[in-house]
């Protein structure tokens, strides 16, 4: 018996979830690309919520090594605009969206750990070798969710191109899926 995947990341990084495209249904190629924008958003929130927590722990090491004359607390506002660590560019200025995904607080995943941690209320009470270790934790969390959202860039980018290929060739319609949402 085959087990069934239930997270969708799981489902999208399945090598059956780009099989055979062009003889997929329309409807099936939607729910998918569908899918892959879900979780980019998931991935990116992951992202940002992992740069954040990275750019108060390097704030807090340059702190600790006399780099830094401002409190956390102080610096906490500059630190989430993104201008706290010149040699890691903030966020970009045009407006971004901020709205959570709909994730589940609660996981076993090692990123459920790193996200619903104590570590910023705990920040100060850090040893030096406390906090290089939550550093190393979270720049590993942060590559493997990087490396997952370059595969959901790559499965969208699929099916979206099939999309188009059938568009083109007058083999679907763009604006039945408008019709239906």
């Amino acid at each position: 018996m085959t087990e069934i995947k239930r997270r969708l990341i799981d489902q999208l990084l399945d090598s059956t979830f780009l099989q055979d495209l062009e003889g997929m249904a329309y409807d099936v190629l939607q729910t998918r690309r569908a899918m892959c924008d879900d979780l980019d958003l998931e991935y990116s929130y992951y992202r940002r919520m992992l740069h954040g927590r990275m750019d108060l722990l390097a704030f807090e090491l340059r702190h600790r090594a006399g780099e830094e004359e401002q409190t956390l607390l102080e610096a906490l506002p500059r630190i989430l605009a993104g201008g706290a660590d010149s040699a890691t560019p903030g966020l970009p200025s045009r407006t971004l969206s901020v709205d959570a995904p709909d994730i589940p607080t609660l996981g076993r995943r090692l990123i459920d750990r790193a996200l619903n941690s104590d570590f910023l209320a705990r920040l100060g009470d850090f040893t030096d070798e406390e906090l290089l270790e939550t550093q190393r934790f979270l720049m590993e969390i942060e590559s493997e969710v990087s490396i997952r959202r370059r595969g959901i860039h790559a499965a969208h980018d699929r099916l979206e191109a099939e999309l188009t290929r059938r568009y083109r060739e007058g083999l679907a319609d763009p604006g039945e899926s408008l019709a239906r949402a």
